[in-house]
């Protein structure tokens, strides 16, 4: 959908001896002493995936706004492409960057931007009305994204009369009534309080699950990009330092600088179960007997065996003290005890999720995928090691 190669940024009335500069390696600081002008980005290469929320964040000053009005162009870029499509978007005609802005990309701003002389309605629908789109069409398409971010009954309501989170609900509505294939957000979440914040992050995660969006998400959050991005493209000084998943930005930082960015961070958030599941060494089948499995838990010191059929499936667990039951009445066949009340998880479920879990359960967590077949279990061990910044992973345990 989006591919940026070398784009490059370059505040100032005489660019050509900084772009010069930079392209020899020079550091911004020494372009800006020797040329008076300003790197404001620098070199910037990452590719936006259909329908994944990319998420590009930094510290103030670090590029990322700048880049982000690179793409839709209300910043024109000094050097490098923006390609839409396949089409760049630098070297679009004003007619041709028009049409991009009004039915394939919307943009939602930290402030709002509202409209105060039109009513929540009127606001939502804006971006049809500026289509040439028909008055009963699209009063109808606004209803029905209104209804989408929560906000049905307000359609007559003025922006005043809305709180931050609810005025953030209608700029993403207006965004959205368009149905752009791209939605461009600069910091939208930044103005409100926590609470509301990480209400709003929850339904933008809702929104983008239901419409498959192509978003480039702006923020200086840490948490907020490890929640919902897809993949992270961290700045420092105008360039992108990393990028990748939020499991590899946590786990494998690629400098000093990103180790330090990360060090305080809420890993729960960010860290999967398949990033620190272990391997199942020791399973049992239907029909293997008891002895057989009360041996496998006496030489490893396990209370429980996981049980699967024979292509893989999970079929429950077994304990140890219904295993010696069995074995003392001579029964050889597992299926009289085998129990299907532990708890499961999908492989990309996130361990925030999983903790309370985690807590009260007596039986390791299985992770099975969506045919039912087990990949790994959940042990305290493995997760509270991933939770404090070491290496996960199936092949541990």
């Amino acid at each position: 959908m989006i591919e940026v190669k070398n784009l490059t940024k370059i505040y100032g009335h005489n660019t050509d001896a900084a772009l010069a500069m930079l392209k020899k390696g020079v550091p911004n600081q020494e372009i800006k002493d020797k040329t008076k002008q300003v790197v404001g980005v620098r070199d910037a290469s990452f590719t936006v995936e259909n329908g994944e929320t990319f998420v590009i964040m930094g510290l103030s000053g670090s590029g990322k706004s700048t880049l982000l009005r690179c793409i839709n162009r209300l910043i024109k870029a000094s050097a490098g492409q923006i390609l839409i499509d396949g089409v760049d978007v630098l070297t679009m005609a004003p007619k041709e960057l028009e049409e991009l802005r009004k039915r394939k990309m919307a943009m939602v701003f930290q402030r709002f931007a509202l409209l105060p002389h039109r009513n929540i309605l009127d606001n939502v629908a804006y971006g049809l009305e500026v289509q040439g789109v028909k008055i009963e069409e699209r009063q109808a398409k606004a209803r029905e994204v209104i209804e989408m971010v929560g906000l049905s009954g307000w359609e007559d309501s003025y922006p005043e009369n809305l709180s931050g989170g609810m005025q953030q609900r209608v700029g993403i509505a207006r965004a959205l009534a368009t149905e752009p294939d791209i939605l461009l957000m600069d910091e939208p979440f930044s103005a409100l309080d926590p609470l509301i914040r990480q209400d709003m992050q929850d339904e933008l995660i809702d929104i983008q699950e239901k419409l498959q969006k192509t978003i480039i998400f702006i923020t200086h959050d840490l948490d907020e990009a490890l929640k919902i991005g897809d993949h992270i493209a961290l700045m420092k000084d105008g360039e992108i330092v990393q990028i990748g998943s939020p499991e590899d930005i946590l786990l494998s930082p690629a400098s000093d600088y990103v180790a330090r960015f990360v060090e305080n961070v809420n890993r729960s958030l960010a860290l999967t179960a398949a990033s620190v599941m272990v391997r199942p060494r020791y399973v049992v089948h239907p029909k293997d007997g008891p002895r057989t499995s009360l041996n496998f838990m006496e030489k490893h010191g396990l209370s429980t065996l996981f049980v699967l059929d024979r292509t893989g499936k999970l079929k429950g667990y077994i304990s140890a003290e219904d295993a010696a039951e069995l074995a003392a009445k001579g029964i050889k066949d597992l299926a009289d005890i085998i129990q299907d009340d532990m708890p499961t998880t999908n492989p990309n479920t996130p361990l925030a999720d999983l903790l309370d879990v985690m807590a009260y359960t007596k039986v390791p967590i299985a992770v099975i995928d969506e045919d039912q077949r087990l990949q790994g279990t959940l042990v305290r061990g493995s997760v509270i090691a991933g939770l404090a910044g070491g290496r996960g992973g199936i092949n541990n345990g």
